[in-house]
C-alpha cells in the first residue's frame, strides 16, 4: 500500500515558487518570464487569498504571493505598447488593478508580521538603479524562512517597522539584487 501523503495546494506552491527562483538564479528564465509563469500558476490553483486572517506563515505568504503577483503582472501588462495603442481603458483598469493589488500585498505583508510579533525580521532600504524607487523601496527579511524576502514602498508600513525597531537606517544591497534591478 502507498501510505504517501497528498501533496497539499501549499507544497505544490512553494515547490513551483522555488523552481521558478532557481531557474531565474541560473538565468534560465527573464524577470518578465518569472513573473508570467508565477501568476499563471497562481491563478491555475484556483485559491483565491485567505480572507479571515493569517493564522499560519504558509497563507500570509501565500497571500502575499498571490497579490504580489496580480500587482506586478498587471502592472506589466499596462505598459504593454500594443495594448496601450487599441485599448486605452484597459491600461487604466490595469494600473487601478495594479495599485489595488499592491496596497493588498502591504495590508497581508503587516499581518504576517504581526503573526509572526515581528521576531527575527530585519529591514532596510534597498539600492537600485531606479530612480523612482530610491529611498522608497524597502526589504523586509524574515530571518527564519529561507528565501522569503518581501518588499515595500508603502510609508504606513515603513513607519510600523520603524516602530516595531527592525527598519535599519542603512541601505543596503537587495538579497535579490539581481531580481529587483532587471526591467520587465
Amino acid at each position: 500500500m502507498n501510505y504517501r501523503l497528498k501533496e497539499s495546494v501549499f507544497d505544490k506552491f512553494f515547490d513551483n515558487r522555488e523552481g521558478l527562483i532557481r531557474q531565474f538564479r541560473k538565468g534560465d528564465i527573464t524577470k518578465k518570464e518569472f513573473i508570467e509563469e508565477h501568476y499563471f500558476f497562481i491563478k491555475g490553483l484556483k485559491l483565491k487569498p485567505f480572507k479571515n486572517g493569517i493564522n499560519s506563515f504558509e497563507k500570509g505568504i501565500y497571500n502575499y504571493q498571490y497579490y504580489n503577483m496580480l500587482a506586478k503582472y498587471s502592472y506589466m501588462k499596462s505598459k504593454d505598447s500594443k495594448l496601450q495603442q487599441k485599448h486605452p481603458q484597459l491600461i487604466e483598469r490595469l494600473r487601478k488593478d495594479s495599485q489595488y493589488y499592491y496596497s493588498q500585498k502591504d495590508k497581508t505583508t503587516l499581518k504576517l508580521l504581526e503573526y509572526l510579533d515581528f521576531h527575527n525580521v530585519e529591514s532596510y532600504f534597498v539600492k537600485v538603479e531606479s530612480k523612482a524607487l530610491e529611498n522608497r523601496l524597502f526589504e523586509i527579511v524574515l530571518k527564519d524562512y529561507e528565501h522569503v524576502i518581501l518588499h515595500s514602498v508603502s510609508e504606513w508600513l515603513l513607519i510600523r517597522l520603524k516602530e516595531e525597531g527592525v527598519f535599519i537606517s542603512q541601505k543596503r544591497r537587495s538579497l535579490i539584487d539581481k531580481y529587483i534591478n532587471e526591467r520587465y
